[in-house]
């Protein structure tokens, strides 16, 4: 059975009327251990992550910054939550809980952090929601401890991961493909080391299409012996901050494809959820949880 990080923190409370959906980190859990796709034992909590994995990615002074909330005004509007000593904690917890997932997953082949994806947080500062950048701390641990030596990072949220690209443009050891939005924040992209931009509208059929075939080449040229899967749902019709055309059921066949390629080369894969900003909450959970039910059909 896989491992899946989850802390009641992750639940963190917002200002009445914000648009992020954090009610689904509450509500995630809930659904997988209703319907039987997961029990009590696949949970674990993650401590806080140490600090020395975390510079290992981010500057010195953003992170003091951070820690002891002391960022500057502006830096911290550009996060869009409001800074606290528990948002603070909740992001090194979510770090440690990628870190931790990187590890169990080879031997338990795939593992998910009920939250993370949190691709738009630079080397020097966060922002879309994103303070810590989760599997960039997680690539840069296997690194480091001799793990893993080449990491792809797919990345198929609907925005850019424009902070993971900017955290690894010089790094051979870690490929950053990212698909999202041509029309999508951020609206000044960076450079991944693959990029594919869709224009609006786009439907099942051409971004399944696009991923069959590219994603199989990636793991044929770059030979990586680890994934890091940044599975967001917002690339769905209904969502408010997206502009592509999925549905909720080829959101689930793109997640069945990476993990089938994920099995068939077997290649240990950790799972982060993104983003997922559709009206009704339902429709959010109902989606994250089919990447959950994807991949204990698959491995």
């Amino acid at each position: 059975m896989f491992p899946i990080a989850f802390h009641p923190i992750y639940q963190h409370p917002l200002p009445e009327g914000h648009r992020f959906p954090m009610l689904k980190y509450e509500l995630l859990p809930q659904q997988l251990l209703y319907e039987g796709t997961a029990s009590e034992s696949n949970f674990f909590q993650p401590e806080v992550c140490d600090l020395n994995h975390v510079l290992a990615i981010h500057k010195k002074e953003y992170v003091n910054d951070l820690v002891n909330l002391t960022l500057d005004p502006k830096a911290a509007r550009k996060i869009g939550f409001p800074l606290s000593k528990e948002l603070v904690e909740r992001e090194l917890r979510i770090a440690q809980g990628t870190i931790l997932c990187a590890q169990k997953s080879f031997e338990t082949k795939v593992s998910f952090n009920i939250a993370g994806g949190t691709h738009h947080a630079y080397s020097t500062h966060g922002e879309a929601f994103c303070l810590l950048n989760d599997q960039a701390i997680a690539s840069q641990f296997l690194l480091d401890n001799k793990l893993a030596k080449k990491i792809l990072i797919v990345d198929l949220d609907v925005h850019q991961g424009n902070g993971t690209a900017e955290i690894f443009q010089n790094n051979p050891n870690v490929f950053t493909f990212s698909t999202h939005g041509k029309t999508n924040y951020p609206f000044k992209k960076e450079t991944s080391d693959l990029d594919i931009a869709f224009d609006n509208d786009t439907t099942d059929d051409e971004f399944l299409q696009t991923i069959a075939s590219v994603i199989p080449r990636l793991i044929e040229t770059q030979k990586p012996d680890f994934i890091f899967y940044l599975a967001g749902v917002d690339i769905l019709a209904s969502d408010k901050l997206g502009k592509l055309a999925c549905s909720v059921q080829g959101c689930k066949k793109r997640d069945e494809l990476v993990f089938e390629l994920c099995s068939k080369h077997q290649i240990p894969v950790q799972v982060s959820m993104g983003g997922g900003y559709s009206p009704e909450i339902k429709t959010i959970i109902e989606a994250h949880a089919n990447t959950y039910r994807a991949a204990k059909n698959i491995f």
